[in-house]
């Protein structure tokens, strides 16, 4: 029973001082500790009563009481403390002596004049506080009694010999530091301690110590502060105020502030005014508040590392938690974000990201996208499946082109964290309705390109049912950059193609782009073809190679760049192409479209449909109308993914692809253009024959063009066919319709009806 009351409450204290941290501060020793339950790091000030003196005990006890009556943002922050018989411990936050800190700083090189400005500020509107508001003195102003915490802010202590401007009431006075330190007499102004002139003139005299001291090292004599040494032209006529000999003409803390505050003075730049702003940040208007994160990315830079992650950032996380900041924070926060340790990031930044990608906020949400690739490394797998892809893939149906193009993009750099499924099933079927459907070409070359690069991550079943389909409808797209994206689509994933499909279903499709009306796509497809047959003669020469040659075909996922060097230059070419499209305005698919068009184009400059200027169509009108039954014949509306499934009546090329119809029509397109060139005389088009008058039915045997008018005819009629179901069975169901009402017969109130 008695050990309990025995106890030592140093055990029970709540704090654990770290071993190996002590550091010298006046009479105290300095400490870093944790506190035991959570491990917040604190620093912990312990006073040794056994080893002091009775004066350096009473100093003790008078700052343990003011450390817990005073409070200021700008005053050492008291956070708990501990007096026993033999020691008192005195617990603040986490701190480091301003000496310290001022070497470590100039070591690394990091330290200038915009942290020491802003630390000079917090340090007089401390001063000021105790002088003006409190009515104290501190008597203790010096390098030793500043600190400096994790953010660079520093903080007054040294609150031992702190005493009233009139004297202590109870008539107890405290020892002065040169009672206690004789070396400390040097920082006394030369005035007596009765001089006429105010109570403060002996604290700003020791604040032209603290700036002499900040600036030259440490102070060897009172003579010394004559001689200026390194401090800064804006702050000398100030300082000199500080130091004059006429402790009548030394200004008021407040007034000395003021004064450096001025336009042109030293306390008057870009990082004090940011400070400023985030001390009132929570009583400033939305607007100012976006106006300053605008401002804040440019000057981050200039701004120094500690103070960045420990006071900018919190500022931005709870600006974007709890004001209506949105976007704007984006751009400084990835900045901050570099400063940051892995684990650091992964605890404060992330959560946020997962956050915003659910914004409904289009600029929030497409500067996400353009700004992925800076955070991108730290996200985890589950995270991007379950929280991010959700919401990213709304933006391949925006309306917004550009979030749309930004969608695009991403899928480059989410593509290697995604799953089974929402690679090879949701993404693959979103690719397909872009690629066949988007209106902008330069998003259906991104399309194709991103394919292309992400073809690596698809496993082999799906790169076998998706590739050559995809790159050979690009082939056939209207906008020229697109048939180039497919031509080297085709040739950086060229590992994963057999031989049969390169001999019987690539090559084809290539060999029609050697006639392209765009000389880029003819040379780009000159080469692919080159690759390929140089692969087939390898193989033809010497068979023994067709396993090594075809390894990759039913290859598992493997990361992008493992294909070979030999196609080297389709990888570099979709790079360019990309890069040359992102900065293309989603609108100019027709300006690039006209230039494509050439002399023969007859439509007007202004036209900026794709279909009125691609290829010399006769008619924009009657071209849109064909792809828009194209597509809707082609069982996209049902589902739009890429699939192997033929429709039973394909006869063309794209059908045997496994890509159905959507541009089984091209050769009418190619016999549209026809009409629009003049003929020889004595020829007739095809369209004037009567290829189904009876009288031709026993020459048509004789006809050099019967083949080719009977394919021709099936190839035009097979859309026109399909549409006519389509109408025959709405008109079908329409009539069911009306039957079943008319069989029903209108109701009257009160009528019973009869079964």
């Amino acid at each position: 029973m008695w050990s309990f009351f025995a106890r030592d409450p140093v055990k029970d204290f709540a704090y654990e001082i770290l071993p190996d941290t002590q550091e010298k501060s006046g009479i105290w020793s300095l400490h870093r500790g944790k506190r035991k339950t959570s491990g917040e790091p604190v620093s912990v000030f312990v006073y040794e009563v056994t080893q002091g003196t009775e004066q350096q005990t009473q100093l003790a006890k008078a700052a343990f009481k003011r450390m817990k009556t005073l409070r200021h943002p700008n005053i050492l922050a008291f956070v708990d403390g501990l007096e026993t018989e033999k020691s008192l411990y005195l617990v603040t936050e986490q701190v480091t002596p301003l000496a310290v800190h001022l070497k470590a700083q100039s070591e690394k090189g990091s330290g200038g004049e915009l942290e020491i400005s802003w630390g000079l500020h917090q340090i007089v509107k401390a001063q000021s506080f105790l002088v003006n508001d409190c009515h104290l003195l501190h008597n203790n102003f010096g390098v030793w009694s500043v600190f400096v915490d994790r953010a660079g802010e520093w903080k007054l202590g040294g609150l031992e010999h702190v005493a009233a401007e009139q004297g202590d009431p109870s008539g107890v006075s405290l020892p002065s530091p040169k009672d206690v330190y004789p070396d400390m007499e040097k920082y006394d102004p030369p005035e007596m301690s009765s001089s006429s002139g105010e109570k403060w003139a002996g604290e700003v005299w020791r604040l032209g110590c603290l700036i002499w001291e900040v600036f030259n090292g440490s102070l060897p004599r009172t003579s010394s502060l004559r001689s200026l040494g390194k401090i800064p032209k804006t702050l000398v006529p100030h300082y000199c105020e500080l130091v004059g000999a006429n402790p009548r003409t030394r200004p008021n803390p407040a007034r000395f502030l003021q004064n450096c505050r001025a336009p042109g003075g030293f306390l008057s730049n870009s990082f004090v005014e940011s400070n400023l702003f985030l001390e009132e940040i929570q009583i400033k208007e939305p607007a100012e508040k976006q106006q300053f994160f605008q401002d804040l990315n440019d000057n981050l830079d200039s701004f120094p590392e500690d103070f960045c992650k420990h006071k900018v950032l919190p500022q931005l996380l709870t600006a974007f938690e709890f004001g209506s900041a949105g976007a704007v924070v984006l751009t400084p926060l990835f900045k901050v974000g570099k400063f940051l340790s892995a684990d650091e990031y992964q605890q404060k930044i992330i959560p946020v990201i997962v956050k915003m990608f659910s914004s409904t906020d289009r600029a929030m949400r497409i500067r996400l996208l353009q700004q992925m690739e800076q955070f991108i490394q730290y996200l985890n797998e589950a995270a991007v499946n379950s929280q991010i892809f959700p919401h990213v893939v709304h933006g391949f149906t925006d309306t917004n082109p550009a979030i749309r193009e930004q969608t695009v993009k991403s899928m480059l750099l989410l593509a290697p964290k995604l799953n089974e499924t929402n690679l090879n099933q949701e993404l693959m079927r979103h690719f397909a309705r872009l690629q066949a459907r988007d209106e902008q070409g330069p998003i259906r070359c991104n399309t194709t390109v991103c394919l292309g690069k992400i073809a690596s991550y698809l496993n082999a079943g799906t790169r076998q049912r998706i590739l050559v389909s995809a790159f050979s409808r690009a082939t056939k797209d209207p906008f020229p950059a697109s048939r180039s994206a497919g031509v080297l689509g085709f040739a950086a994933t060229h590992n994963y193609y057999s031989l049969t499909e390169i001999a019987a279903r690539i090559l084809p499709t290539l060999c029609n782009l050697t006639v392209d009306p765009e000389r880029s796509v003819r040379d780009q497809a000159f080469k692919a073809i080159k690759s390929f047959l140089t692969k087939l003669e390898t193989v033809s020469e010497d068979p023994s190679k067709l396993a090594e040659i075809e390894k990759d075909v039913a290859s598992s996922a493997q990361p992008a760049g493992a294909s070979s060097s030999w196609a080297g230059w389709a990888v570099t070419g979709m790079s360019s192409l990309t890069s040359k499209l992102i900065r293309n305005a989603p609108g100019t698919e027709g300006s690039a479209a006209a230039e494509e068009s050439g002399p023969n184009n007859n439509s007007s400059p202004a036209s900026t449909t794709a279909a009125a200027t691609v290829g010399r169509m006769a008619s924009s009108s009657m071209t849109v109308k064909k792809q828009s039954s194209d597509w809707s014949s082609s069982g996209w509306d049902a589902d739009d993914s890429w699939s192997n499934e033929k429709d039973g009546q394909g006869q063309s090329s794209a059908g045997e692809e496994g890509w159905g119809n959507d541009w089984a029509d091209e050769e009418t397109d190619a016999t549209l253009t026809n009409k629009t060139l003049p003929l020889p005389d004595g020829v007739r088009l095809a369209s004037e024959y009567n290829w189904d008058s009876s009288t031709l039915k026993g020459t048509i045997q004789n006809d050099l063009f019967a083949s080719v008018s009977q394919r021709n005819t099936s190839s035009l009629s097979k859309a026109e066919l399909s549409k006519k179901k389509r109408e025959e069975r709405r008109k079908e169901l329409e009539a069911k319709r009306a039957e079943r009402k008319a069989a029903k017969g209108p109701l009257k109130l009160g009528a019973r009806k009869l079964d």
